[in-house]
């Protein structure tokens, strides 16, 4: 069975109260895979994407802190099965030569291999039971830069940050990682990030 890459195209807000929409992109083609996440793994993975640093290591910084001190490697994530809508995927590790396939959600996998730096695959069946292929208008909206833009202004509305000081805003920042509100920190950074531009 022939295996697909994915990377993260970006993040949005799900359908319903708390969940979201990561939409993984299968590398050399247009169809994404996109898969339902709670609210808790959709900030590690954003805030590991957005480089934020956590006022205290969360909990996916905490195995990956874990891993390095007994020198264990995760060299990828394979999502292998798709069963009654549930995406399942393994982590594929190495200790002293000897690798090891540990089973994990989806989400968890996601979160670790983007603090790894390590590669996201899938099989063929699943990206042709699963995958959605967007037409370019759709895929231009899709980017991880408007798909932040769209949760932005859908959850904090378009001018809350707009209207204060750069000072103001790294004061707001600063406060946000201490109380570990990682989703306002990203919407924070952006607009700092908006008008370095």
């Amino acid at each position: 069975m022939s295996r697909v890459k994915l990377h993260i195209v970006g993040l949005s807000t799900g359908q319903t109260s708390g969940s979201y929409t990561l939409i993984l992109g299968e590398e050399n083609s247009n169809r994404k895979l996109p898969v339902v996440i709670g609210s808790f793994e959709a900030q590690a993975i954003a805030i590991e994407i957005e480089k934020i640093v956590p006022f205290r290591p969360m909990t996916h910084d905490l195995f990956l802190n874990f891993c390095k001190s007994f020198d264990i490697v995760m060299h990828e994530v394979v999502i292998y099965s798709l069963n009654e809508g549930v995406f399942h995927a393994k982590m594929i590790c190495e200790q002293n030569g000897e690798i090891r396939e540990i089973d994990a959600r989806t989400s968890d996998s996601i979160a670790l291999a983007v603090r790894f730096k390590c590669p996201i695959y899938t099989y063929q069946d699943i990206m042709d039971a699963a995958g959605v292929i967007f037409n370019e208008d759709l895929h231009e909206a899709e980017t991880s830069e408007s798909v932040e833009n769209k949760k932005t202004e859908s959850t904090a509305g378009p001018t809350e940050y707009t209207k204060l000081t750069l000072e103001q805003l790294h004061a707001l920042l600063d406060n946000a990682i201490k109380i570990e509100d990682y989703t306002n920190a990203a919407r924070i950074r952006d607009e700092i990030q908006r008008r370095k531009g």
